[in-house]
């Protein structure tokens, strides 16, 4: 370094500065233990979270509002992180919740182990070329192994898919009602289904929930229709209308302004109250459109003008205003209706249909449930408790259950549950690596030793000796029982699917490419540059001495 520099003094020259001043760089070796320790920070944050025994966390934001959760995802999206390694272990959870519905935990504590794994086989003089090209191959077999030891799933094995949905809420708290919300989850699933070229095809967005405090968890319940959190817009209207023809419509039932800058000059009373009763009429005219096709529920996604309110209460008609755009569509594709954009166009047939459509009082507020629809392909879950914090959960349980009977039926496979499918991995991986001669063989048994984190995690979760517990299931795993994982009650390896401890494959398959997908990231960084954060001015201005 000191020929340049005595250069530099001899030309008479500058040292050359690239980069802004407070710019933080930090290279090499340091870099990379950097952001692993981030990495792992966060993977341990959510661990003992992890299983039927894992602990909650209470979250508690900048405006003092409250969290209570057990939930992989909602922990690290509450959590203001601002490492940016650590922010990709939240990017991690996101693309598992999206694309699985459930496993955000696991996904995240296998990555973070990956990368603890990785550690030491840096500390070991091992390129992180060299682990990043073994992890990738320990990845293909896991994904393997995950698929051989899989069992097929059809839409009519109801009890198969409860015990999906109920492994999926185990660890929630307050979910005492579980195996009813369970069957509640495979209900709402199997009633939006639908077959395309031989596939099953579910959209989430089609299970609508909705959340009310009051009651219990036992009064959670499945709506063949859609509730909507509206109230009556008149209190002349009916209450209940049995036998509904409903119309959505997505104008508004009002007299429109015009769109021009118009000015309109009314010189007498005679000519404001023929400017009065044109008004008047034109909103007769709507609902008299309306009347016309049959309908006697209206649902509007815009206003609904005083006037116009009062000729639907006399004629018998339902109606509620300002319903959101989704959930339009859900009632669309709920009652088979037609959303409706000009009243002109509107045909009976355009007309959806339900059972009943009535105003209810829940949790102190009024709410309007459409159900009996005839074929729903959209339908609700009303979701129950004692307290908010306690609906919200469930609400988070109903969700993980819901992306888990999904994602079960979607790939059509599931793998047992209780950290067996990880141990069957790490034994199968150990015995792939041995076919690998290059230090990446090294790699390989370093990603089995980290799958085995899960089955780990659930036993320390659960109070019970990790270290027996591990041992106790290589054993089991090395006789060829592959369904055997841990049962946390009794601390000993049992069958899976006899205990009804299901998982869907997708879940997993997930799990562990986007836990290796970002461990690789993670480790080919060798050098992280910072910017300087922007102050934030503290000067007032106006101040003395300013212009």
């Amino acid at each position: 370094m000191a020929e340049p520099r005595a250069m530099l003094a001899q030309l008479g020259g500058q040292p050359v500065l690239i980069l802004p001043e407070g710019t933080v760089r930090t290279k090499g070796r340091d870099a990379l233990k950097n952001n692993i320790a981030a990495a792992k920070t966060v993977a341990d944050t959510v661990r003992t979270t992890l299983g039927p025994k894992g602990m909650d966390k209470m979250l508690v934001d900048s405006l003092g509002d409250i969290t209570i959760t057990n939930d992989g995802v909602t922990i690290l999206e509450e959590m203001e992180i601002e490492h940016p390694a650590a922010k990709m272990m939240v990017e991690v959870a996101k693309t598992q919740n999206q694309e699985a519905g459930d496993g955000t935990t696991t996904s995240v504590v296998i990555a973070g182990e990956l990368l603890k794994k990785a550690e030491e086989l840096l500390d070991a003089d091992i390129h992180p070329t060299v682990i990043v090209k073994g992890f990738k191959i320990a990845m293909k077999h896991a994904i393997d192994i995950l698929e051989k030891s899989s069992k097929e799933i059809k839409l009519d094995d109801d009890e198969l898919l409860k015990k999906i949905a109920f492994t999926a809420m185990t660890g929630k708290s307050g979910t005492g009602a579980s195996e009813k919300i369970a069957e509640l989850v495979v209900k709402a699933v199997k009633t939006v289904a639908s077959k395309e070229n031989g596939k099953i095809v579910i959209d989430r967005e089609d299970i609508k929930r909705e959340k009310k405090q009051g009651g219990s968890v036992e009064d959670t319940e499945l709506i063949y229709g859609i509730v909507i959190d509206k109230e009556v817009v008149h209190p002349q209207m009916p209450k209940v209308v049995k036998k509904a023809k409903i119309v959505l419509i997505d104008t508004a039932l009002e007299v429109k302004e015009t769109e021009t800058d118009a000015e309109i000059r009314i010189t007498s009373p005679d000519q404001l109250q023929a400017f009065i009763e044109q008004e008047e009429k034109m909103l007769k005219e709507m609902v008299e459109k309306i009347v016309k096709a049959g309908a006697n529920v209206v649902f509007c996604q815009k206003g609904i003008d005083d006037l116009a309110q009062h000729f639907l209460a006399k004629h018998g008609v339902l109606a509620a205003r300002r319903i959101k755009k989704s959930d339009m569509e859900k009632l669309a594709k709920a009652t088979s209706a037609k959303i409706i954009t000009n009243l002109d166009d509107l045909k009976p047939e355009d007309l959806g249909y339900a059972e009943v459509v009535e105003e209810r009082r829940v949790g102190g507020d009024n709410m309007i449930f459409v159900r009996g629809c005839k074929n729903p392909k959209s339908v609700t879950i009303l979701v129950r408790g004692g307290t908010e914090h306690v609906v919200d959960e469930i609400d988070r349980a109903v969700e993980d259950a819901i992306g888990a009977v999904t994602s079960a039926l979607e790939l059509g496979k599931i793998v047992p549950g209780g950290g067996a499918s990880e141990i069957e991995v790490a034994v199968e991986l150990r015995k792939v690596a041995q076919k690998y001669p290059g230090r990446e063989q090294l790699a390989i048994l370093a990603f089995a030793d980290a799958m085995e984190i899960i089955p780990r995690t659930l036993a320390e979760n659960a109070g019970l000796d990790p270290i027996d517990t591990m041992l106790k299931l290589r054993a089991a795993h090395e006789k060829g029982k592959k369904a055997f994982g841990l049962n946390l009650d009794s601390g000993e390896p049992e069958d899976m699917y006899e205990l009804g401890v299901i998982e869907p494959l997708k879940v997993k398959v997930q799990a562990v490419k986007s836990a290796t997908e970002a461990a690789e990231m993670i480790l080919r960084i060798d050098d992280v540059i910072a910017a300087s954060k922007l102050e934030k001015e503290t000067k007032t201005p106006g101040g003395p001495g300013e212009e």
